[in-house]
């Protein structure tokens, strides 16, 4: 039988393993002096962040309950998003519990919040605030503490195994022993490990420059038991050792009391480095050492011995390590060529060339396409078009590349882009309908055929450019739910002044996009932004609207497929620089 480890009924041990690509930071949290709701026991506190989303509070996530404690340390570990450009508001909100179920509601005594920003714990990485009540009351003198960690790119992971072996029984050790002081008392008073064994529970902690210890990770209670086998646990390496291999780590047993109490069974000092020697077949161990028997006892050798099983590393790559390890950038561009942008030869007209201005298929194009062109080597780029007619038989086309070579659609540069789609708009014949679906198919199988590779040599970026609703939006759900399981992201633009709210549906950023038969997508693949709201910014606003997505896109693609960074290739020497002396 396994009980969680001074967390009331909450079995949440720890940190799982994170897939960190973006700027994320990690919040610890602990409170001194909380009010006491409780009669006969201290409260039960748990705590709740939420954050601040147009206007209202949501609760982003909460800890687990710990019993019987006015100081608690949490084991949970809260992650958010970090944007610089933002302001984050969050509300950290602590309760007694009665219940987890029922955390936050009026079953439950508030024992007092605290509002910040994540921008203020970041720039100070420990934020001390006093609670308040309700009507700015201040809670006594109870304290909140939040430290912040960001979570670096490269992050990994740690994936450990404990088990401990002959550890002391706090119950033989109870003043006056099982016959003696506390047994004449009333059966309520009784030590909880009267006639059982002890009840094990492992903490670890990172000592930090400053010299403070901060809980890592918290194992669950094995109940009754003298050699626990603890369930393996993942942490990121930022959280057990700052990414340092000797950093040294505080490891305690404890016997669980369920009013708080927990007994001290004994400690040992390491390191991740020395952890690490318990590898393949290797197993590594530590006496598990009481400060004050080894004072007081003559013969003392240890409180029993804690094993390390077994020890897997896991790295979490960025995509800076993708890209480094020669990760290509195909960047393709598909444009609309429907009647309803009008006739070019019209001002009015949405595809009119302006030598004096660029128009706002050419503004998102050179936007865009000037970013990804700086992870493509070659630097060429498929162009291609839809919904028009074209030469030589005029029949509509939804995939024909605008330099009319059905052998090669690539274009030289961004700017061979651009002198493509100028040359070729007195060529066609504006039609319709608006079909994207062909198009995205014909990207995806390429795609497919660099996945048969089982490398991460080239991720595949589709911009659309269009001026309305998709007319076949069965067909384009359908192959985007397809071409989210391949090395690819989808960009749509809307251009001109159309209602564009049926293209939502397809960013899944309101709920998870799904084919036609009810099949969900893999991983969100695609962004829509209308191009008017970028009108008056600067190019690169678009850009960064865009392709702020891409990296996170590129890392869950290869991470769910297994595929590590190809090793980077040596640099190839500059002529013009002469051999080296």
């Amino acid at each position: 039988a396994r009980a969680p480890a001074g967390m009331g009924d909450v079995p949440e041990p720890g940190p799982q393993a994170p897939l960190a690509v973006l700027s994320k930071v990690e919040l610890r949290v602990s409170c001194k002096h909380l009010l006491d709701r409780d009669t006969l026991n201290k409260s039960d506190p748990c705590v709740l962040l939420l954050m601040q989303t147009q206007g209202q509070w949501m609760e982003v996530d909460r800890s687990e309950v710990i019993k019987s404690n006015l100081n608690p340390v949490f084991a949970k570990i809260f992650t958010v998003d970090y944007y610089f450009e933002e302001v984050q508001k969050l509300r950290f909100e602590v309760y007694d519990s009665h219940g987890q179920a029922s955390v936050g509601t009026h079953d439950d005594d508030f024992l007092g919040g605290m509002e910040c920003t994540v921008g203020q714990i970041v720039a100070q990485k420990r934020v001390t605030k006093p609670l308040f009540l309700k009507y700015g009351k201040f809670a006594g003198k109870s304290t909140i503490t939040i430290i912040s960690e960001e979570i670096s790119g490269n992050n990994g992971y740690v994936e450990l195994a404990f088990r401990a072996k002959k550890l002391d029984d706090k119950v033989s050790q109870v003043p006056g022993g099982k016959q003696g002081g506390w047994a004449v008392l009333s059966l309520t008073l009784l030590p909880q490990d009267l006639f059982s064994k002890s009840d094990p529970f492992l903490e670890i902690y990172r000592i930090d420059d400053d010299r403070s210890e901060q809980l890592v990770y918290r194992t669950e209670v094995v109940k009754n038991n003298l050699s626990p086998i603890w369930e393996p646990f993942k942490v990121s390496l930022n959280s057990l050792c700052s990414c340092e291999e000797k950093r040294k780590l505080r490891c305690v047993v404890w016997d669980y009391d369920s009013r708080g109490k927990h007994d001290f069974i004994g400690e040992f000092f390491t390191t991740f480095e020395e952890m690490q020697k318990a590898m393949g077949e290797n197993k590594v161990q530590w006496d598990c050492m009481n400060p004050k028997y080894k004072i007081k006892k003559r013969n003392y050798k240890n409180s029993g011995v804690v094993v390390l099983l077994d020890l897997k590393i896991h790295r979490v790559y960025s995509f800076l390590d993708y890209i480094m390890g020669g990760c290509q950038i195909h960047f393709t561009v598909a444009i609309d060529f429907t009647a309803s942008n009008g006739d070019p030869r019209n001002s009015c007209s949405l595809h009119y060339i302006n030598p004096y201005q660029p128009n706002e298929y050419l503004k998102a194009l050179v936007a865009v396409g000037e970013i990804c062109q700086d992870y493509d080597s070659d630097k060429k780029f498929s162009a291609l078009g839809f919904g028009a007619r074209i030469p030589p038989k005029y029949e509509v086309s939804h995939d024909f590349a605008i330099n009319f070579n059905p052998d090669n659609d690539e274009c030289e540069g961004i700017q061979g882009v651009v002198e493509s789609y100028q040359s070729c708009l007195p060529k066609i014949q504006l039609y319709g309908p608006t079909n994207v679906a062909p198009i995205i198919s014909k990207v995806a199988r390429v795609a497919a055929d660099e996945e048969r590779t089982k490398e991460a040599s080239q991720y595949f970026i589709l911009l659309i450019l269009t001026d309305g609703v998709v007319t076949d939006m069965a067909d384009t759900r359908e192959a985007i739910v397809r071409a989210s399981y391949l090395p690819m992201s989808i960009i749509i633009v809307g251009v001109g002044n159309a209602d564009f709210t049926d293209m939502q549906i397809l960013d899944g950023d309101d709920g998870v996009l799904r084919s036609p038969k009810g099949e969900p997508v893999l991983r969100d693949i695609v962004q829509f932004v209308p191009f008017r709201e970028f009108k008056n910014a600067s190019p690169t606003a678009l850009a960064k609207c865009v392709l702020a997505e891409v990296p996170k896109q590129v890392v869950e693609y290869y991470s769910y497929k297994a595929f590590p960074p190809r090793c980077p290739r040596p640099p190839t020497p500059d002529p013009s620089l002469g051999s080296p002396q």
